[in-house]
């Protein structure tokens, strides 16, 4: 069980690595290297949410809204990021990933460093309150220091914690699909962490907010 166990963290990391390099360099380049990151990786998120829609246990309004849903989060999050990443530059670009990751990051830890009371036992049950809390804060470090070295203006600072909440709601809503589906995980495309949208749940909503909100002009750079 151990030798397994470390196996599948190898493979997990091996991916991890994978995907950060090749996400890393088109985001580095811009253009079009990231618009066909974007187009591929958007297209295939958007296949793994329809086969879940479609093997959820819902009634027929709620598999309709679903449907619905799926491109419109999908294309919303997709057009954020491109236009972040191309008129505000690839600091901002990062600013927002740096969020969600540390999101993710700072929930993981706070849940295994402080446990306690289960935050949607029904539908996501290793998932807790200082879990929620934990990534809050981490989205909120990494919004307050990169976003003040970026020269990130318009919005405060602190709206790391608004995103660090509303990335792990992204995630939280991805469990509800999977449970409502009886599946593990979205796909099986990337070894060790399942598919695409396993990965960017809790980017999607984030993305098509603060997009929305630069294409608003309500985020810019210092130049």
């Amino acid at each position: 069980m151990a030798a397994a166990a470390k196996s599948d963290l190898l493979v997990r990391i091996g991916s991890a690595i994978v995907l950060f390099a090749i996400a890393g360099t088109a985001l580095w380049f811009g253009g079009i290297a990231f618009g066909l990151l974007l187009l591929v990786g958007g297209a295939l998120v958007l296949v793994e949410w329809l086969q879940l829609v479609r093997g959820m246990t819902v009634g027929a309004g709620a598999r309709g809204a679903l449907t619905l849903l799926g491109p419109v989060l999908t294309v919303g999050a997709v057009a954020g990021l491109w236009f972040i990443r191309e008129h505000l530059g690839v600091t901002a670009a990062l600013w927002v990933f740096g969020m969600v990751w540390a999101t993710d990051i700072g929930a993981y830890f706070a849940g295994r460093a402080f446990g306690g009371r289960r935050l949607a036992p029904t539908i996501s049950p290793s998932k807790t309150w200082s879990g929620l809390f934990g990534g809050m804060v981490a989205a909120l470090i990494v919004s307050a220091t990169v976003g003040d070295r970026g020269g990130i203006t318009g919005v405060p600072l602190w709206v790391g914690l608004v995103i660090g909440l509303i990335a792990q709601l992204g995630d939280l809503g991805q469990s509800w699909m999977k449970r409502r589906a009886g599946v593990k995980d979205s796909g099986h495309l990337i070894p060790g962490h399942g598919g695409v949208f396993d990965r960017v749940d809790g980017l999607l909503p984030v993305a098509l907010l603060l997009g929305a909100l630069a294409f608003a002009g309500q985020i810019a750079v210092r130049g």
